[in-house]
């Protein structure tokens, strides 16, 4: 039976960093997939200034995104990207219409709306870490979360990744690879989520060249600042090892009882179960 997922994301790039395998999976398995985002992501570090140029830039790139991944609808709530200051917090020029600064209730109205409009079976959000701690990610969380709640949707799953094996891979390759100088191991120390609170692991890898795909779409992302960004050096990985390092998709369910482990996002018990 078709369903409907819902991913919500902060800024164009978000959904291929994160959840590209999973809309891709959904999608070819004949269930609609909607997208919606918070920002257009204009004041993300890149190559072309901040404002209105940049933001039509990425808004393009999420739509070509979305193209490969499947997806049916893309849903942009037009709130200003909050930007990320110098210590990781809020950027002190962030715009009137900041995400961070807006009303949490507002925002899940109009995201519930979508929920609702679209009768979805399934949001995903973000840890309440938001991941790698960035302002409009947490807000995704708050906004997400009480949205779900609203429209009584009855799947929420926050969108993760597995810390542990991540912390070892990077320390690891730390020693063979200077990172851009953004991109600090030790903040993954207490970003995303512990493997014993991970409930869904999801298997990709048939979709990690769309996933890929999803990726490079994003060219504005992949340069920017002193060199290569993050998304570049993800972009240059060889195939093996992508589909590896790329190959699952973490979720947290908090609905579901501590050591829970499933494969699906529209599982509801263990695999082992009767």
């Amino acid at each position: 039976m078709a369903r409907t997922a819902v991913f919500f994301h902060a800024h164009p790039d978000d959904e291929a960093l994160l959840t590209a395998g999973t809309m891709a999976m959904l999608a070819a398995e004949g269930h609609r997939v909607v997208l919606v985002v918070a920002t257009a992501g204009e004041r993300g570090l890149a190559d072309l200034p901040h404002g209105d140029e940049l933001a039509e830039a990425r808004t393009a790139e999420l739509y070509a995104s979305a193209a490969v991944l499947g997806v049916a609808r893309v849903v942009l709530l037009g709130y200003g990207d909050s930007g990320l200051g110098d210590d990781g917090g809020t950027g002190d020029d962030r715009p009137d219409n900041a995400f961070i600064d807006a009303d949490i209730e507002e925002a899940a109205q109009r995201l519930a709306a979508v929920l609702k409009e679209e009768s979805a079976d399934l949001l995903t959000i973000y840890d309440p870490a938001g991941g790698y701690g960035h302002p409009d990610h947490v807000q995704v969380y708050r906004v997400g979360q009480r949205a779900a709640g609203i429209a009584g949707t009855p799947i929420l799953l926050e969108a993760t990744v597995n810390r542990d094996p991540l912390l070892r891979g990077l320390r690891l390759a730390q020693r063979f690879y200077r990172f851009p100088p953004e991109f600090d191991v030790r903040s993954f120390e207490r970003a995303y989520s512990p493997g014993e609170v991970i409930t869904h692991r999801v298997n990709v890898r048939k979709f990690t060249k769309v996933k890929r795909a999803s990726m490079a779409a994003h060219a504005t992302q992949a340069t920017g600042g002193d060199g290569d960004r993050t998304l570049g050096v993800m972009l240059k990985i060889p195939g093996p090892l992508y589909r590896l390092i790329f190959g699952t998709e973490w979720y947290v369910r908090r609905d579901l009882p501590p050591g829970t482990r499933l494969t699906h996002p529209f599982d509801d018990l263990p695999d082992d179960a009767g």
